[in-house]
């Protein structure tokens, strides 16, 4: 969110965990979101709503099971501490580029906290012994349990006995890898903290909410472009037909892999990449999104590199096709790319085989909660 939608959330809440992740909140506007004011001031938050006892350290290490609930669907994952030199060993992987800009901003939190307070997301292979866990542990009544503003339901069970310790951890040595599903930043920014502190205290380890792959939902991460490249709209509809069958009216909405849609000059159209040119890609070249840059978004648009580029933005699905709309007709943008969202099992395929996605390929929801579980360093 940006610094303005924080404000406006955490007015008058002095118990918000903005006043932490986004402390420029607390600063006038002026201020340079990324300036040592603003970490210093997350700082003097967080030091305060631990003084003040609004987070409270649990006595013994714990692991603890995460419940989200949203739209009548649940997940149900394990916070835990994942190793940076798993990370860094490709143990834990990754499927997406990130820009030093964010990691520095992430790296600076962590260090003037001395805390990670944002858990990574992470996924595993759903196998039938953590399933098997996971519901004996979460039969009875959660240790927390609220449904928050926008509608999800967030719960958590605390597992501190020794037994069930040494269960979990035996489960997870035996699993070959774990994927990053979102928190790409937040977790080179780990590792990075881990290396400059050469393991001292608990850098070693970050903080992650571990689920089933199975139980995730990927929505669609759409891509909305400031200008058609000089090309007239008969022009830009002749270079899409040679790529696509175009279905004017849309569905606005993909129905299947390999299709998307396309909306400008007030009209939606269907996009469906032709046989020819879907038939010999494979692994990464086949994504959509992948298929998308090397067709249409370099050759036709002139936009080589989608993470550097300022002329491509990116939105998340959860404010659906009527957000692409509103933004062209407002003329803030030329035209807009609706997208079907990547599989979990694309995903961890692309992951072992050490690709790299195109940037803003996955948009996972419901997200994970700030402040529902912190851990010093």
């Amino acid at each position: 969110m940006s610094s303005d939608e924080a404000r406006e959330i955490a007015k008058g809440n002095p118990l918000s965990f903005l006043h932490v992740s986004k402390p420029e909140i607390d600063l006038p506007d002026t201020v340079d979101i990324h300036s040592k004011a603003v970490y210093e001031k997350g700082r003097e938050n967080f030091s305060r709503m631990i003084a003040e006892g609004i987070l409270r350290q649990d006595a013994a290490p714990a692991f603890y099971f995460y419940r989200q609930v949203m739209d009548g669907r649940a997940q149900t994952g394990l916070v835990a501490a994942a190793s940076c030199d798993d990370y860094n060993r490709g143990v834990i992987k990754k499927h997406e580029l990130t820009r030093p800009d964010k990691e520095d901003d992430r790296v600076n939190h962590i260090e003037f906290l001395n805390a990670q307070t944002g858990n990574v997301f992470l996924a595993h292979r759903a196998a039938a012994d953590m399933e098997a866990l996971t519901k004996e542990k979460t039969a009875g009544e959660p240790d927390v349990d609220f449904t928050a503003a926008d509608g999800v339901r967030h719960s958590s069970w605390t597992v501190n006995d020794q037994e069930s310790i040494g269960a979990i951890t035996g489960i997870f040595e035996r699993m070959p890898a774990l994927y990053i599903a979102d928190g790409h930043h937040r977790t080179a920014a780990a590792a990075r903290v881990f290396a400059s502190r050469k393991g001292a205290g608990e850098s070693g380890y970050f903080m992650s909410v571990i689920f089933p792959h199975d139980q995730l939902r990927i929505l669609p991460y759409n891509r909305v472009l400031q200008d058609l490249n000089g090309l007239s709209a008969g022009t830009l509809l002749a270079r899409l037909n040679a790529v696509f069958e175009i279905l004017p009216g849309g569905p606005e909405r993909p129905a299947r892999k390999h299709e998307l849609a396309i909306y400008t000059d007030g009209i939606w159209r269907g996009l469906k990449f032709r046989p020819e040119i879907i038939g010999g890609a494979r692994g990464i070249e086949g994504l959509y999104v992948s298929l998308l840059q090397q067709r249409i978004l370099g050759p036709v648009f002139g936009i080589e590199d989608q993470r550097t580029s300022k002329r491509i933005q990116f939105i998340g699905g959860i404010r659906g096709t009527s957000e692409l709309k509103r933004v062209v007709d407002n003329k803030e943008y030329a035209c807009a790319f609706s997208m079907f969202p990547t599989s979990m099992e694309d995903l961890m395929a692309i992951s072992d085989q050490g690709a790299i996605m195109p940037p803003k390929s996955t948009w996972f929801e419901p997200k994970l909660r700030d402040a529902l579980f912190c851990r010093l360093l």
